[in-house]
């Protein structure tokens, strides 16, 4: 065997051993699904918790207002939580409508926070920090800027962290309110569903383990006193949070009947810029916490760890590698005696995306489309390919970052 061999077996082993993992999740999150949506989300017994809802916003006129109204309209005891918008050194109209929205509900307890260029405009974790220091919930609740969360959203967390003391927090999920726009917000709507929670489940379901979103999620108030804050060099906050929240001994649940609307992009500009961000922030939190695998306190993240570095390394890695190989084969540079085994593979991991990815979107309302199946086959052949292209632009950006020691900065996504 050549050495393009070894490295095209290596690729090959390698992708479909991640995508051995994957149809696993699909099937753990399908059960769970069907488990969960027969089981009653359990009462509050008694007073509801105080909860304090935080916002943490930047040049966001276009939506802000929409998201409070709808936190405004939460079916949780008024009287027993608090939003709290920090509007972090915005430079548009938010203040002016903020403020406006806030003399139409005087009676509700509405917090704003404007901050300047000296206080904010440091990221989403130090805006949070701010809106931490003014809040008084014994519970937290995280929402973006662009979100109109369901009446029962918060409600349905709430009932599942006190109902079960060894909960740290509680996620639910977020939907694509826009993914009729074009075919870029069709691919984010499937992505959305297929490996963002249908992995949470199918995680949730073998290993009681989930990964906190950016939004939609509750956390008690200890955590974050006992973490000292959300961590203002990381981008990808959540995901640093969640790591926290598993190493103090709690667990993370998963409540796919909390939902939450909010904007995707709908230009692959604002995409590509969201997406790249996401995987710098990812990174950051995998080589922080690439210690905690040889940590006995931290052994119940070990399998999150592992499978957030076979993603953003061995995958993009293998998934190179194979590309170029099969390419170098075609135009005659190296010779590979697996390039026919390779492209049957290939073929078969294509069919299975597809089939897996339909499969997810069955417990969704109206997403059962025989329309969607094109719409898979299409997304494998350009968006998910992006995907590499996404990774590697974020790991480059972080090692720049690393190498120049650059300040972590408010990545805003542009809204529509």
């Amino acid at each position: 065997m050549t050495i393009a061999d070894y490295l095209m077996l290596f690729s090959v082993i390698s992708i479909w051993s991640l995508l051995l993992v994957n149809v696993v999740l699909i099937i753990s999150g399908y059960l769970y699904y069907i488990k969960n949506d027969k089981r009653k989300i359990p009462g509050i017994e008694g007073e509801a918790p105080f909860v304090s809802i935080m916002v943490p916003a930047h040049n966001e006129a276009k939506v802000i207002i929409q998201t409070v109204r709808s936190l405004l309209a939460l079916d949780y005891p008024q009287d027993r939580y608090e939003i709290i918008v920090i509007n972090d050194n915005s430079s548009d109209s938010s203040e002016e409508l903020l403020q406006q929205l806030k003399e139409q509900n005087a009676d509700r307890n509405f917090v704003i926070i404007n901050t300047d260029a000296e206080t904010g405009g440091k990221g989403k974790s130090n805006a949070l920090n701010i809106g931490f220091q003014r809040s008084k919930g014994e519970v937290i609740a995280i929402y973006d800027a662009d979100n109109t969360p369901e009446k029962n959203a918060l409600k349905y967390l709430v009932a599942e962290l006190v109902n079960d003391d060894t909960l740290g927090a509680v996620i639910g999920k977020f939907r694509t309110r826009n993914r009729n726009v074009n075919l870029l917000t069709r691919f984010i709507n499937i992505e959305t569903l297929s490996f963002q929670w249908m992995a949470q489940a199918g995680r949730w379901n073998l290993f009681q383990l989930c990964t906190i979103p950016g939004t939609n999620f509750i956390l008690r108030r200890t955590i974050i006193d006992q973490i000292g804050g959300w961590d203002t060099k990381a981008i990808a906050e959540d995901t640093e949070i969640s790591f926290q929240i598993y190493r103090l001994g709690y667990r993370i649940k998963f409540q796919p009947k909390s939902v939450t609307w909010e904007q995707e992009p709908q230009t692959l500009r604002v995409w590509f810029k969201q997406r790249s961000r996401w995987a710098k922030g990812n990174i950051y939190v995998i080589v922080k916490n690439i210690p905690l695998l040889f940590d006995r306190s931290a052994k119940k993240i070990r399998f999150d760890i592992l499978y957030f570095l076979s993603i953003y390394f061995l995958l993009l890695t293998s998934l190179i590698v194979s590309d170029v190989i099969l390419v170098m084969n075609a135009l005659g540079f190296v010779q590979t005696t697996i390039a026919s085994l390779s492209s049957f593979l290939w073929l078969l991991a294509v069919i299975l995306f597809i089939v897996g990815t339909f499969i997810t979107l069955v417990t969704e309302k109206g997403e059962m489309r025989l329309s969607n199946v094109w719409i898979i086959m299409l997304m494998y052949i350009t968006y998910c390919q992006l995907w590499m292209v996404v990774a590697a632009y974020g790991l480059y950006h972080y090692i720049k970052d690393v190498i120049y020691k650059r300040e972590v900065k408010w990545y805003k996504t542009e809204r529509f």
